[in-house]
C-alpha cells in the first residue's frame, strides 16, 4: 500500500512535526504517566497523590527556565492535555508558545496473550481515532503508543504471534493517528527485564524492527510522517556477562543500520529502567558509533529524568518545585549532550553492563 488518503499538506503538516522532534541537540520529555503510575512516585516520597499536585508537578516539567534550549515536544497525559497554568494557558498552548510541539499517550492498558506464556498487546485501537480527533482539537500534533516486548529465551519468548500482533498494532495506531492529523511515535519496547546477552538482545530487536517497519509499509503508513521511539538496546539486567558502552552503542548502531529507514527523521530513546548516568553515556555511545546513519538519535526519558526530582521531596511532605526545577535544567544539559554524542561528565564505568563472568572481547559479535 501507499499512502494515497493523505493530501499533500496532511503529508506536509506531519512531515514538520517529525522534522520539529528531530531538531539536533534537543529531546522529548515523557510526562504521559496516568495517574495511577504518577501517584505511585509520589507517594513513595511522601507526596500526595492529588489532581492539583499532579499539575503543578507537569506544570514545573513545562516551564523550567531555558527547558525550550533542550526539548522540542512534550509526550502528555489526556489529563494533562486538558490541565492549564497558574495563568490561565493551556497546557498544549503553554507548551507552543515555548517551540516545544505537545504530544500525547493514546494507549490504553495491556492485555496478556492467552497461550503465550505471558506475552502482552496494548488495548485501545477500537476508539482511537475517536480519541486522535479530540487530542488534536485540544492542541496536540504528535501521539505516542508503546508496545512492550519481554525477552525470556528459555520460555520461546517473544513468540512470533507477539511480535506479529504488535508490530501490526503499532502499523494501525500509526495509520489511524495519520488520517487524524496526529504524527504517530512508534514506541516498541524490549524491556530491560530478562538474563538474554547483548547478542541475544540484538536478535530480538533486529526481528522486531524489521517486522515494525515492514507492517507500517504494508499498512501504507506515510514513513516520513512518523518518527520512532526505541529502546536502548541492552543485555538483560541480569545477564552475567559484562559489556562495555561502547559495545553497546555499536549494537544498537549494528541494528538501525539493517533494519530502519531513511525516510523516518529519528529515534528518540527512552530510558526504560536506567539510571540517568547509564542512559546518557550510552546515548553518546550510540551516538559515537554512528558514522552511516543521517538519522537524529536523542532521547524520550521520563524515570530517568524524573526519579531524582521527586528524590528532592523525600521526606518534605510536599513537591520541592524550586529545586527541582533547577536539577531538572542539569539533567535536560546532559541529555542534550549525549544526544550529540558529547558527554564525558560521568563516571568511569557509567553505561557499561556489568555482569558477574568475564569473557573474552573477541567472542562479541554483533
Amino acid at each position: 500500500m501507499t499512502s494515497t488518503f493523505l493530501s499533500a499538506a496532511q503529508k506536509y503538516a506531519l512531515e514538520s512535526t517529525a522534522a520539529a522532534l528531530a531538531t539536533h541537540g534537543k529531546g522529548i520529555t515523557a510526562c504521559d504517566e496516568s495517574a495511577g503510575t504518577i501517584g505511585k512516585r509520589f507517594e513513595a516520597v511522601g507526596v500526595e497523590n492529588t489532581e492539583e499536585n499532579r499539575r503543578i508537578y507537569r506544570q514545573m516539567l513545562f516551564t523550567a527556565p531555558s527547558s525550550e534550549k533542550y526539548l522540542c515536544g512534550a509526550i502528555l497525559d489526556p489529563e494533562t492535555l486538558l490541565q492549564k497554568s497558574d495563568d490561565g494557558k493551556l497546557f498544549p498552548q503553554l507548551l507552543k508558545n515555548r517551540g516545544i510541539v505537545p504530544g500525547v499517550k493514546p494507549h490504553l492498558k495491556v492485555y496478556t496473550l492467552p497461550g503465550t506464556g505471558g506475552d502482552t498487546v496494548m488495548q485501545g485501537l477500537d476508539s482511537l481515532a475517536v480519541r486522535c480527533q479530540e487530542y488534536y482539537n485540544a492542541g496536540a500534533r504528535f501521539a505516542k503508543w508503546r508496545s512492550p516486548i519481554e525477552i525470556d529465551t528459555s520460555a520461546g519468548r517473544p513468540t512470533d504471534l507477539a511480535v506479529k500482533m504488535n508490530m501490526a498494532d503499532l502499523a494501525r495506531y500509526a495509520l489511524i493517528c495519520q488520517s487524524e492529523g496526529l504524527m504517530p511515535i512508534v514506541e516498541p519496547d524490549v524491556v530491560l527485564a530478562g538474563s538474554h546477552t547483548l547478542e541475544e538482545a540484538v536478535a530480538v530487536n533486529t526481528k522486531v524492527l524489521a517486522e515494525l517497519f515492514k507492517q507500517m509499509i504494508d499498512h501504507g503508513v506515510y514513513m516520513p510522517g512518523a518518527t520512532l521511539k526505541s529502546n536502548i538496546i541492552n543485555p538483560g539486567e541480569d545477564c552475567p556477562i559484562s559489556y562495555t558502552v561502547e559495545e553497546i552503542g555499536k549494537a544498537n548502531i549494528s541494528v538501525l543500520e539493517q533494519t530502519f529507514p531513511v525516510a523516518m527523521k529519528t529515534a528518540n530513546y527512552l530510558s526504560g529502567g536506567q539510571s540517568l548516568e547509564d542512559a546518557a553515556a550510552r546515548l553518546s555511545a550510540i551516538n559515537k558509533a554512528n558514522s552511516k546513519g543521517p538519522w537524529n538519535l536523542s532521547f524520550s526519558w521520563s524515570a530517568a529524568l524524573q526519579l531524582p526530582l521527586l528524590g528532592l521531596c523525600r521526606g518534605m511532605g510536599a513537591l520541592q518545585l524550586d529545586r527541582m526545577s533547577k536539577m531538572y535544567i542539569e539533567e535536560l544539559k546532559i541529555a542534550s549532550s549525549a544526544s550529540k554524542g558529547k558527554w564525558t561528565g560521568g563516571a568511569k564505568g557509567d553505561g557499561d553492563h556489568k555482569g558477574g563472568k568475564k569473557r573474552k572481547l573477541e567472542t562479541i559479535s554483533i
